[in-house]
C-alpha cells in the first residue's frame, strides 16, 4: 500500500510542478507581448498590435527598428525630386500610392504586394488615416515606407500657418499612429507653388514627385491603360505614381499585378522612395 500511496504522490507532485511552470511560461509570454506592444505603439494601437506580434513577429520588428524613421539623405533635403540616376543605370523603380489608407483597396495591395515581396512608399492623407489607422498600421508592420500628403489633400494657395498645419497635424497622427517620422513629402495634384512644397522644404523635407504617372485617375480609362502607361514610361530610377485613395481604385488593384509582373520582364527591382534616393550616383 505504502508504495502505491509514494507513487500517487510523486505524480501529484508531477502534475503540480507542471502546472506551476505552465502558468509562469504563460506569464512570462503575457508579459513579453505587453511589453513589445508597448514599445512599439502608444495606447490606442494596443488591441491592433498584440495579434500582429504574434502572427508576424518579423515584420513586427522591422516596423519598430528600421523603419520608424524614413530620413532624407543630405542631397535631397529640402529639395524637389522627380526620379534619380541610380549608379551603374542600375534597373531599380519605385511604386508610389497616394491618398490612402483606403478600406479594402489599401488592404488589397499589400496582398498583392506582399505576394511578390515588394515595398511600395505609401503618401497618406491625414483625414483618411484618422478614419483608418488599422490599415495604417498594417502597412507599417509589412516593411512599406511613408510620405505626408497633408491633412486634407487641398490645391489652393495657402498662408504659411495652413501650410505648416496641413503638413504637421498629418506628420503627428502618423507618429501617434505608427510610431513612424517621414521626412519625405508630396503635394496634392503635384501643386508645387501653393505654399505647401515651400514648407516642406523649410523643415529639409524632400518633396517627391513622380515620372511616371499610372493615369488611375482617369474616370473613363480602362485598368490596362494603366498597365501600358507605367510599362512604356519606365525608366531606371523612376518614380512611379498609383493611388490607392480617395475614390474607387478597383481597376488600380486590378493593374497592379499586370504592372509588376510587365516590369519584373523587363528586369526591374523595386524599392521605396529612401532606399532610391540612396542609390542616386
Amino acid at each position: 500500500m505504502s508504495h502505491n500511496s509514494n507513487s500517487t504522490n510523486n505524480h501529484n507532485q508531477t502534475i503540480k510542478i507542471i502546472a506551476v511552470t505552465t502558468i509562469v511560461l504563460s506569464l512570462t509570454a503575457c508579459t513579453n507581448n505587453q511589453n513589445t506592444t508597448q514599445l512599439k505603439t502608444n495606447s490606442e494601437a494596443v488591441g491592433v498590435s498584440i495579434p500582429e506580434n504574434q502572427t508576424n513577429p518579423k515584420s513586427q520588428s522591422t516596423a519598430k527598428t528600421e523603419n520608424l524613421n524614413f530620413t532624407v539623405p543630405p542631397q535631397f533635403q529640402g529639395k524637389t525630386v522627380y526620379k534619380v540616376e541610380p549608379k551603374n543605370n542600375e534597373k531599380v523603380i519605385a511604386l508610389t500610392i497616394d491618398d490612402g489608407p483606403w478600406p479594402k483597396t489599401t488592404v488589397e495591395m499589400l496582398d498583392i504586394l506582399k505576394q511578390n515581396d515588394i515595398k511600395a512608399t505609401f503618401f497618406w492623407v491625414g483625414t483618411s488615416l484618422k478614419n483608418h489607422p488599422e490599415i495604417a498600421k498594417q502597412v507599417v508592420a509589412e516593411g512599406h515606407a511613408i510620405g505626408n500628403h497633408t491633412w486634407n489633400h487641398l490645391y489652393k494657395r495657402m498662408d504659411a500657418a495652413t501650410a505648416k498645419s496641413e503638413i504637421e497635424k498629418t506628420n503627428e497622427l502618423i507618429y501617434q499612429t505608427t510610431g513612424v517620422k517621414t521626412s519625405f513629402f508630396r503635394p496634392p495634384g503635384g501643386y508645387l507653388n501653393n505654399g505647401l512644397a515651400a514648407y516642406a522644404k523649410s523643415q529639409k523635407n524632400s518633396v517627391v514627385m513622380w515620372s511616371v504617372t499610372s493615369a488611375d485617375t482617369d474616370p473613363r480609362a480602362k485598368y490596362q491603360v494603366f498597365v501600358k502607361n507605367i510599362l512604356r514610361d519606365a525608366k531606371p530610377g523612376a518614380i512611379v505614381l498609383m493611388h490607392d485613395g480617395g475614390g474607387n481604385r478597383e481597376r488600380t488593384v486590378k493593374a497592379l499585378p499586370e504592372i509588376i509582373n510587365g516590369l519584373k520582364q523587363q528586369g526591374y527591382r523595386f524599392v521605396t522612395i529612401p532606399e532610391l534616393l540612396e542609390m542616386e550616383k
